[in-house]
């Protein structure tokens, strides 16, 4: 089971970055997303594939074209948050407020439901799992949050599988999508997305791609951008691991979508018996 899935947000959207952070600093960059995106449903349409896209509410908002073109083009919409900020940084309300919000916008624009979300970040840690109770009492069905392993932005090192799980709050059911690991000399090693993916080298990809039984993908307009400009207030480390490997980021993906069969998340959650599936409390 391979998902394809896309973060949509404008190349300025780097988290923990002060110069970046607000909403309202976001209105002096120029949005590149227009160009980026249709990059990217050419690549779909050009390899015959489908994927799941998380927009962000702010997206919608200000380009409902944008929204509405994925959606015309058989993609599935899913929420990315509203304003792009890290949920172990909100108090539950604002959570709550930013979630409704983003679902409000993008559900207005298709006229369809939208139960799939996304945290920013994959900020979701054993200190916000309250998040999951926001998510299925406002009608979430599916989250793809969950990142197995150490990261800057939270990660969940204690989920024990990388695989399709059943979460279960106060007897409430949600299907858990999480970022796919592989091991190697005992460490959970990333590569399906972001960074991970620009560094690796294309051999390895395409390996580990045909290889892996379970692989949940999760890339971004601007990391097939190479002619975006250089986000302010980065550290030397920071633009390194947003600016490495993007120039060939493109004909990676390109070559991943000629080479496997990918599904979006509607119909990896069809195709996942969820009896069978590993089980995990997420009230603790």
């Amino acid at each position: 089971m391979k998902i394809l899935t896309f973060d949509i947000e404008e190349w300025f959207h780097i988290l923990d970055n002060p110069e970046t952070q607000s909403t309202e600093s976001w209105s002096k960059y120029e949005s590149r997303l227009r160009q980026s995106v249709d990059t990217i449903l050419q690549m779909l349409d050009d390899t015959s594939q489908k994927a799941t896209f998380f927009c962000l509410g702010w997206v919608g908002e200000k380009h409902p074209d944008v929204v509405r073109d994925i959606d015309n083009s058989g993609n599935e919409i899913a929420s990315h948050s509203y304003a792009h900020q890290l949920a172990y940084d909100q108090s539950r309300e604002e959570f709550r407020e930013d979630l409704h919000k983003s679902l409000t916008i993008l559900q207005d624009i298709t006229g369809k439901p939208v139960d799939t979300y996304r945290a920013p970040g994959f900020s979701v840690t054993s200190e916000n799992m309250w998040v999951f109770e926001e998510l299925i009492d406002h009608g979430i069905q599916v989250d793809c949050s969950l990142f197995p392993a150490n990261r800057a932005h939270g990660g969940l090192p204690s989920l024990q599988e990388a695989v399709p799980t059943m979460g279960n709050w106060d007897g409430h059911e949600i299907k858990l999508f999480p970022i796919n690991t592989r091991s190697i000399l005992g460490r959970k090693v990333i590569y399906s997305g972001g960074g991970y993916f620009r560094v690796t080298p294309g051999a390895l990809l395409q390996k580990w791609f045909q290889s892996d039984d379970y692989v949940m993908t999760y890339f971004h307009p601007r990391d097939f951008d190479p002619d975006q400009p250089m986000v302010p207030g980065l550290s030397p480390i920071r633009k390194f691991k947003s600016y490495v490997g993007i120039r060939g980021a493109g004909a990676k993906l390109r070559r991943l979508l000629q080479n496997n069969s990918f599904m979006d998340i509607n119909e990896a959650r069809k195709a996942v018996n969820w009896d069978a599936a590993p089980r995990v409390n997420l009230k603790t």
